[in-house]
């Protein structure tokens, strides 16, 4: 009798990765257009990536930053892209805890910095256009480490809660995560005890992190719009690298919000739905950025086209 009650408390090692489970025979059918946000982040990012490091002309903060946002876009979907295309093309769903506490660290820890990096973008356009004398001297790296020290110390640390938190649970109902990765909330959503502890560190680090971001980098550039406004025509030119960050800060929230509030607002709401959402808000900005810096910022797009016209040209000469 005593073995069977531990047979039924016992918490489950292993789990199957069940998203989109909806669609069926349909299911591998994703395997198409996932493929597809795949190849272009990884090219796209990677074009962005040579193109800044093997120009010196680029070697300034402002780009050595849009480096870096390009580096996190070609890490994150590496992370989760890979095995879901497997998932969807050949069933492969298992995953055990141990893996999946350690995909859920590496994705939310590498997420984190879309919007962490934003904040250094913020503060990087903020010393040029509204402290121009002064920008050489705040943006040196022994200085500016002031701002890049703290924010990766609370990145690792509320990530680094909230999955040990998630790997504290017992597991002892069904096995079955309803997403095509480990997501924080569909895993912890399986749990058999009490959830409220994860809940609450769970919402503490969507404040902390990427909802302090963004009122932070909207406070920057209310305060460089004003100082541009000031101005007059002399600082038009520095607001065109600033609505750039804009436009991403804004594709970047708004699939956030809708990402966040899938898992909050369940009536009525497929659950093929939520799991969408939830991965296009990792992978979609990893397409979408680079493009985005490739087309508005001027010198890197046309060190872009060089590189390519020459790769072309390249391709084009016959062997002598």
């Amino acid at each position: 009798m005593l073995n069977m009650v531990m047979e039924n408390v016992s918490s489950h090692k292993h789990f199957i990765l069940n998203g989109f489970n909806e669609l069926g025979a349909l299911r591998p059918v994703l395997f198409i257009p996932f493929f597809f946000m795949f190849v272009v982040s990884l090219f796209a990012n990677s074009l962005l990536l040579y193109v800044i490091i093997t120009q010196r002309s680029l070697h300034s903060p402002m780009y050595i930053l849009i480096a870096a946002m390009a580096g996190v876009d070609l890490s994150l979907p590496l992370f989760f892209v890979p095995n879901m295309l497997l998932n969807f093309l050949f069933d492969w769903r298992g995953i055990s805890l141990i893996g999946c506490l350690a995909q859920m660290h590496f994705i939310h820890f590498v997420g984190a910095f879309q919007s962490t990096l934003l904040v250094w973008m913020a503060l990087d356009r903020y010393f040029a256009i509204c402290t121009p004398l002064y920008y050489r001297e705040r943006m040196a790296l022994p200085k500016f480490f002031n701002f890049i020290i703290p924010l990766v110390v609370r990145n690792a640390l509320m990530i680094t809660l909230f999955v040990s938190l998630a790997g504290s649970l017992s597991f002892c109902a069904v096995n079955l995560i309803n997403h095509c990765f480990c997501e924080h909330m569909a895993l912890v959503e399986l749990a058999c005890g009490s959830t409220a502890i994860n809940n609450l560190v769970g919402l503490l680090t969507v404040l902390l992190i990427p909802v302090a971001d963004f009122i932070f980098i909207a406070a920057s550039y209310v305060v460089i719009f004003s100082s541009v406004l000031k101005s007059g025509r002399a600082g038009v030119k520095a607001l065109h690298t600033c609505i750039t960050h804009i436009m991403v800060i804004t594709v970047s929230l708004t699939i956030a919000l809708v990402a966040f509030l899938s898992y909050r607002i369940r009536n009525g709401l497929p659950s093929a739905s939520r799991v969408f959402f939830s991965t296009m808000y990792l992978l979609f900005p990893s397409c979408f950025n680079p493009i985005i810096y490739g087309i508005r910022t001027t010198e890197i797009r046309q060190h872009i086209v060089k590189t390519l016209t020459c790769c072309r040209c390249d391709q084009t000469v016959p062997d002598s």
